[in-house]
């Protein structure tokens, strides 16, 4: 399988696997059934991929006053529309978004932390010293 493609895979399992959680944990947050967390996974996908780099771009002066906090916000206005976007996925207030929000970026953070290739470690020699010159010259 194409390597582009597992990685989009994990990526929407990891999404997935944040916003179970989500529902598990915050009271106002809910989802019918796999499909309609499947296209929830899609939409917020794409809005990752497409709004939210605008969105980052047009409230840059507020996400630095308010040192990083602005990403959660626009994370949680993300997740609270597509909960009033898709039919069968239901986030009640945007306090909910904004809880549900945190717990999808921990997960994401975490579990890409955790299932990210380690790089492999290079074969490495001992560095032969290099001969010093008779003729090196410090000037101070």
């Amino acid at each position: 399988m194409n390597k582009g493609f597992v990685n989009l895979l994990v990526r929407w399992s990891v999404l997935a696997v944040g916003v179970v959680l989500s529902t598990k944990l915050v009271r106002g947050i809910s989802y019918d059934d796999g499909a309609t967390l499947l296209i929830v996974v899609l939409v917020l996908s794409f809005f990752n991929a497409v709004l939210k780099p605008l969105l980052l771009l047009f409230t840059l002066p507020f996400i630095f006053l308010t040192l990083g906090i602005g990403i959660w916000i626009i994370n949680a206005c993300l997740f609270y529309f597509v909960g009033r976007l898709v039919e069968g996925f239901h986030v009640a207030t945007f306090g909910a978004a904004l809880w549900g929000a945190l717990i999808v970026s921990l997960t994401n953070m975490i579990l890409s932390h955790v299932l990210a290739p380690k790089p492999a470690v290079p074969a490495t020699r001992p560095a032969a010293p290099s001969p010093a010159k008779p003729d090196d010259v410090i000037d101070i």
